[in-house]
């Protein structure tokens, strides 16, 4: 068992993956191409002792784009472009008791994603040899795959959600989770972000916490929308989170990222709270039909999404100006100083206050502009 759990945790096949699917080093490519055998490797990126946490400038050679952009695009599924589109997608146009309970599985398991990476401290694939696509989580531990929690926990909190709603094949829709989470997962091995042994451990934690938290999910769910003390929980718990997360002798965006989970999934949740009180918006679940595909159907979701997104995209940009401002004003820093920037009493409050407003704006905004403008 330990030598499978090394050998999984190994660079290799992670490298051997991407060859496979024509990925190469520039070097490697041309070697490989002219007959020759492999260069020798450098000494590792990223995933040693002595090259921990510095950038790897690295040229890659693409062979075979079919792979390249299944991957890329599949890896983009556990981004913040994902979180801003499909999400309040669900609210807006699947339905919203769907939403709130895939918001809630979300905070969850990134969470304790997040936190069990800088707990942990295993690092990411060593380059060479591997070829990495990403730059901005090579300062991250890679143990578990966050992206593969979340496509995880996500896929089957959907298909465990909507299969009571919709009375569809069960099975049909587990194959169609396994699909998307295993479509996620080996996209973070082909970047090169990812052992295999982090996805799978990712993916089996999800699943675990999915299964735990899944049966109270109903009580949890009802709590926050229809208790009083909703919005407050909503609010210090999760920046109690924020503030006390495992501290790191380098910086991270682990913290960061956290802040914007909890933060969007905290002013989605307020949304709907301030949706039942006061625009008296019903919260009983019911079983939905899957309507015909029509033109004005098309026609009414495109629409729907386009303001929506449009919107939060607005609120985004607006509210993380004017709160980075008001932040670097209150401690005295220029908004141009990254270092100070990213300590826990600005960072924390900037991504928070930001993604609490895109999640509020997502569920309680959005839904008013869009029955002004008669899209409902």
């Amino acid at each position: 068992m330990a030598w499978l759990a090394r050998s999984l945790s190994d660079s290799q096949p992670v490298a051997r993956f991407q060859r496979r699917c024509g990925l190469f080093p520039a070097g490697e490519a041309r070697a490989v191409g002219n007959g020759s055998p492999q260069p020798p490797g450098r000494a590792a990126c990223n995933g040693s002792p002595d090259g921990a946490w510095k950038d790897c400038p690295q040229e890659y050679v693409v062979k075979n784009y079919f792979y390249y952009y299944l991957f890329r695009i599949s890896s983009a599924m556990g981004q913040e472009v994902f979180y801003i589109t499909f999400l309040p997608f669900s609210y807006w146009i699947i339905n919203p008791y769907l939403a709130r309970r895939m918001v809630i599985t979300w905070m969850l398991v990134m969470y304790i994603g997040q936190v069990l990476k800088d707990l942990l401290k295993w690092p990411r694939p060593c380059t060479p040899p591997v070829v990495k696509l990403e730059k901005r989580t090579m300062a991250e531990y890679g143990m578990p795959s966050t992206h593969a929690m979340a496509a995880t926990a996500i896929s089957f909190t959907f298909v465990l959600t909507t299969v009571k709603q919709y009375k569809y094949s069960i099975e049909l829709g587990m194959i169609g989770a396994l699909l998307f989470s295993t479509m996620v997962s080996l996209s973070r091995i082909y970047t090169g972000m990812h052992t295999v042994l982090d996805v799978i451990g990712g993916s089996l934690i999800a699943a675990v916490l999915t299964a735990l938290s899944y049966p109270a999910q109903e009580v949890i769910d009802h709590l926050l929308i229809t208790s009083p003390w909703g919005p407050v929980f909503c609010i210090i718990v999760p920046l109690l989170l924020c503030y006390h997360y495992p501290k790191l002798d380098h910086y991270s965006p682990t913290r960061a990222d956290t802040a914007t989970i909890l933060g969007a999934g905290a002013g989605a949740i307020i949304g709907v709270w301030i949706n039942i009180h006061i625009a008296n918006h019903s919260v009983a679940d019911v079983a939905h039909s899957i309507p015909s595909v029509t033109a004005a159907l098309i026609w009414v979701t495109f629409a729907k999404v386009l303001v929506g997104i449009g919107v939060l995209l607005v609120i985004r940009q607006l509210i993380k100006s004017v709160i980075l401002k008001a932040l670097c004003l209150w401690y005295k820093v220029s908004t141009n100083d990254l270092e100070a920037i990213q300590q826990i009493e600005i960072e924390v409050p900037y991504k928070f206050i930001t993604y609490t407003s895109v999640g509020l704006s997502a569920t309680a905004l959005v839904p008013l502009l869009h029955e002004f403008l008669g899209l409902n």
